[in-house]
């Protein structure tokens, strides 16, 4: 079982992601990391989740490395967002979609590859937060919605680690330290 740990100070919006092998700087909600999360408040749960799956745009890429389960995303696919959706929320959803939702296939690239955390998803509670995603990063490591966001060559590297036993421990960095070597960017 390979164990990601992503680290950060209180409020900080960027942490380093390890896994075995590997390092990367990574971009964290608005929010930074708490213990509780709500729709919409931009924080980055703390907690260990699973790693359900692995979404990927196959127009953009070949099936990504590693032992999680992959899926092509298609045009037509969102995440529903709305706690008021009683069937649909924070999960998979096909557009047009009568609820609020994200889009999955992005011009932006950053859902180019990402993996679904298993945050409020078993059971999955109204308001508890959806659609947190390990997803590829912006330039320059701006904030994230909620997500844990790592650039293109670190997410390659660290899915050719991960099974479906893996999971991810998103917590404050307690103990300080700013670096952390072998990083890849």
């Amino acid at each position: 079982m390979s164990v990601l740990r992503v680290r950060a100070a209180a409020g900080a919006t960027r942490g380093w992601l390890t896994w075995p092998g590997g390092a990367c700087r990574c971009a964290l909600g608005r929010g930074g990391i708490a213990a509780v999360k709500r729709e919409g408040d931009g924080v980055t749960p703390a907690g260990r989740f699973v790693l359900e799956t692995v979404y990927y745009r196959a127009d953009r890429g070949p099936r990504p490395p590693g032992d999680l389960p992959a899926t092509a995303i298609a045009p037509d696919w969102g995440w529903g967002d709305d706690p008021q959706d009683p069937a649909g929320y924070n999960r998979l959803c096909q557009l047009p979609y009568a609820f609020s939702h994200e889009r999955l296939w992005r011009a932006d690239h950053v859902y180019d590859l990402l993996v679904v955390l298993g945050h409020n998803r078993a059971p999955t509670v109204a308001g508890a937060g959806s659609a947190i995603f390990l997803h590829l990063a912006r330039g320059g490591l701006p904030p994230t919605a909620g997500c844990v966001a790592v650039p293109w060559a670190a997410m390659i590297a660290l899915l050719g680690h991960l099974s479906p036993a893996s999971v991810i421990d998103i917590a404050l960095n307690l103990g300080g330290g700013s670096q952390i070597s072998g990083a890849v960017n």
